[in-house]
């Protein structure tokens, strides 16, 4: 497949794996790299920029293909050292970077500087033209359906991946509930020019993450998540599950509540122990409504021979129906 953001990011299928906090390592980057995609690490999976450097080396020891980081960038009291963060992905050669959260528009110098291609992941037109404006070379946005912060305005992809397209210049992957060479084939004819997967890559062979949690996705429906933190205009979607269920009943009851309420519940930590443990109701698990698509759990190699094929046959079946 060519498309110019397989040109931009030189991989053979425009298919990249997006920066999952606590899933974001080696492992399932080099596996999607080596595969075709792009993969992604996530740096603040990491618990200093010491340790991301030495999960670029443990990466690049796996897969010879280009891979990318990962760079969140959330309001904070106390904000993690993201320029040092950056530092350690760019002087170890890391040259594509994936951003999100709010805008990258501080680093981007410094990252251009160095040569690296930024692609920055958001939930809305009016943010995706800011970032475009910023010096940003592509865009990664999200429909309603996504995993993670959707944002607040209740967009779904059919909608927001055509309007984005017809927005902005510069490349534009579609994110948010694609796992299938048809939803790949239908993002294309949408005018994204590549796709971005978390939930479906966590149901791999290769994603550092316990069995239990991998069987959870594949055994859920379309309707089998929730949307947490609405009534703090922070939506995230997530598995449906005692924690999310949980959460969401302490925010509808009478007088709602506060983040401090929820955090005992909605802990990282708590959500990184249910993934390495595989007890599913003892955290959250970040999932979006793809999760109604998987059937199976195959070798990242095997998703995406399996993803390109089925976008062909998709595409080259619409050609037959339209010529009849």
């Amino acid at each position: 497949m060519k498309t110019r953001v397989t040109e931009l990011l030189g991989i053979r299928y425009p298919i990249i794996q997006g920066g999952m906090q606590w899933v974001g390592r080696a492992e399932l980057a080099a596996a999607v790299s080596n595969a075709g995609g792009l993969g992604i690490l996530t740096a603040l999976t990491q618990p200093d920029p010491e340790a991301l450097r030495a999960e670029i080396a443990r990466c690049r020891q796996m897969t010879d293909a280009p891979f990318g980081v990962n760079l969140t960038i959330l309001p904070s009291t106390q904000p993690p050292p993201y320029e040092a963060y950056l530092d350690a992905a760019l002087d170890s050669g890391v040259r594509i970077l994936e951003t999100a959260g709010r805008s990258p528009k501080e680093f981007i110098a410094k990252a251009k500087a160095a040569g690296a291609i930024i692609v920055h992941k958001c939930t809305a037109v009016r943010h995706a033209l800011s970032a475009e404006r910023a010096g940003v070379d592509a865009i990664s946005i999200d429909g309603f359906e996504a995993a993670g912060h959707p944002g607040e305005d209740d967009v779904g992809g059919l909608v927001l991946f055509p309007a984005a397209a017809r927005a902005v210049k510069v490349p534009l992957i579609a994110s948010g509930g694609i796992g299938t060479g048809r939803g790949m084939a239908a993002a294309l004819m949408l005018g994204a020019e590549g796709v971005n997967m978390g939930t479906r890559f966590c149901a791999t062979r290769e994603a550092p993450i316990h069995d239990a949690i991998k069987r959870a996705l594949l055994d859920a429906s379309e309707c089998d998540t929730k949307l947490i933190f609405r009534t703090l205009r922070n939506t995230g979607r997530v598995l449906k599950n005692r924690i999310s269920q949980e959460v969401v009943a302490l925010e509808t009851r009478p007088g709602g509540c506060t983040f401090a309420d929820l955090q005992p519940l909605v802990a990282g930590a708590r959500g990184r122990g249910a993934l390495q443990s595989g007890a599913v109701d003892e955290g959250l698990v970040w999932a979006s409504q793809v999760v109604g698509l998987v059937e199976d759990i195959p070798t990242c190699a095997e998703l995406l021979d399996r993803m390109v094929r089925e976008c062909r046959e998709a595409m080259e079946g619409g050609l037959r129906a339209f010529a009849a």
